[in-house]
């Protein structure tokens, strides 16, 4: 009996050993998954493409930019940036990462980071964003942009 006890004991420590490292390897993917996107992001920012920005963004994605000013709704984002780019044909930003952590749950994260912007109201500061998974798909919830830095 004693011995059935101990291999039981020893199976669900394998079991559990095996979750652990499987759960570490999917956030791990997660958290690359995210960078790649955030990278893709800050290239179609460059090149003013608006629509690679957007499908990054979930239909009722929230921005509040560094000023303080929020919106809501992709279509009403997407508008506001085009306005911006063809207002300001050289503006630039780009958001550099510092730490992202993939929720308990497996489908929200938070990314958090500087942000440096070239012929814009600020030269940069900080943001947070939230991640929300879709359909196996990193999509972003929220983001917030707080300008800390003066032209």
């Amino acid at each position: 009996m004693h011995k059935i006890v101990i291999l039981n004991l020893f199976f669900i420590s394998l079991i559990l050993i095996h979750t652990s490292c499987y759960a570490q390897t999917n956030k791990q993917n997660d958290i690359a998954a995210i960078t790649a996107s955030r990278t893709a992001s800050n290239a179609a920012i460059a090149r003013h493409d608006i629509d690679s920005m957007a499908k990054y963004w979930l239909n009722d994605f929230v921005q509040t930019i560094g000023r303080g000013t929020s919106l809501t709704g992709k279509d009403t984002i997407m508008a506001t940036w085009k306005a911006l780019f063809r207002t300001n044909s050289t503006v630039s930003y780009v958001r550099k990462p510092s730490k992202i952590i993939i929720g308990d749950n497996g489908v929200m994260a938070w990314e958090t980071g500087t942000w440096t912007a070239k012929n814009s109201y600020s030269k940069g500061g900080n943001y947070s964003a939230m991640w929300r998974k879709v359909d196996g798909t990193w999509k972003l919830q929220a983001e917030l942009f707080v300008s800390l830095y003066k032209l």
